[in-house]
């Protein structure tokens, strides 16, 4: 008997052993097997995503939660920048890092939605990291569009579903026409309000003029070279010679963007033509010195 249960001891032990041994292919180190985890990385959003929240600036981790461009939103990223890696901290307002950043959203937007992204009712935002998000190493700027109700100052951001990609390629309903001018206290033209081109209207959106990088106006004497930019943008859009009788054919409206968005680069003025003592139906996009006569009166 005493044999037996040694016996049966001996085929234990080398049971347990056969167990513990390495299977075949491994060495039996289980350190040595496993894929090395990536590097940590900060984050950095993403160009073509959508947010369903308003813009916001700067932005953080826990307020990032981007969407299909499907599902109604207000934002949409049409572009993600870098600042360079070795800058310690985020970019004052006003200085040339941020310019610069606005100059390369402004391009990448306009390329986009397929014309200058202001020829439409669309406003163009960029946004940094959190001091948090910086710390942590992130250096991105983001471009945001989201689509607006009017450019006039009072303009709110619109809820809106599809894509911005390719918006103004062609004929949209994004795209700035036509329009009825409502005046102030004065003889100044205090309001446009967007109206379909066959109604009686007495101002048309003619373009954009990019202005010098100068101090934002104020003094009258500042407004001229505007003027005198929305002139030449207005008689290339008709038809007709920039000269002496142009102010005779048509007053212009000029909309500069505020103090605010000039101080980080955008020059982009909006012009408008503005009969002021009549009023048409149509466009009078190339319609030459027959479709704007000098006025009368």
């Amino acid at each position: 008997m005493r044999r037996v249960l040694t016996s049966l001891a001996a085929a234990i032990t080398v049971a347990v052993l056969t167990a513990c041994a390495a299977p075949t292919g491994l060495d039996g180190d289980l350190t040595d097997d496993w894929a090395a985890l990536p590097a940590a990385a900060p984050f950095t959003p993403a160009a073509g995503e959508c947010q369903v929240a308003d813009f916001v600036d700067p932005v953080t981790l826990a307020g990032y939660r981007p969407v299909d461009c499907a599902v109604p939103h207000r934002v949409e990223t049409v572009h993600v920048g870098a600042f360079p890696a070795g800058r310690a901290a985020p970019p004052a307002g006003g200085s040339a890092e941020l310019r610069g950043a606005f100059a390369e959203c402004d391009t990448r937007a306009t390329g986009y939605v397929g014309d200058d992204w202001r020829a439409g009712r669309l406003r163009l935002a960029v946004a940094l990291p959190s001091r948090l998000g910086w710390t942590a190493g992130s250096r991105w700027f983001r471009c945001d569009l989201s689509e607006v109700n009017t450019v006039e100052a009072a303009g709110t951001v619109v809820l809106r579903t599809g894509s911005l990609r390719d918006a103004l390629k062609g004929a949209s309903a994004l795209r700035l026409g036509c329009q009825q001018t409502r005046a102030g206290g004065g003889r100044d033209v205090h309001r446009l309000l967007p109206v379909p081109c066959g109604t009686r209207h007495d101002a048309e959106f003619v373009g954009v003029w990019r202005a010098p990088d100068r101090p934002y106006p104020v003094a009258q004497a500042d407004w001229v070279p505007l003027y005198a930019g929305c002139r030449a943008v207005l008689s290339r859009y008709v038809g007709v010679p920039n000269d002496r009788v142009l102010p005779i054919r048509s007053a212009v409206v000029v909309r500069p963007p505020g103090a605010g968005r000039w101080g980080v680069g955008d020059r982009g003025v909006r012009c408008y033509l503005w009969l002021s003592q009549r009023t048409v139906t149509g466009s009078l996009k190339d319609a030459g010195p027959a479709g704007l006569p000098p006025r009368t009166r």
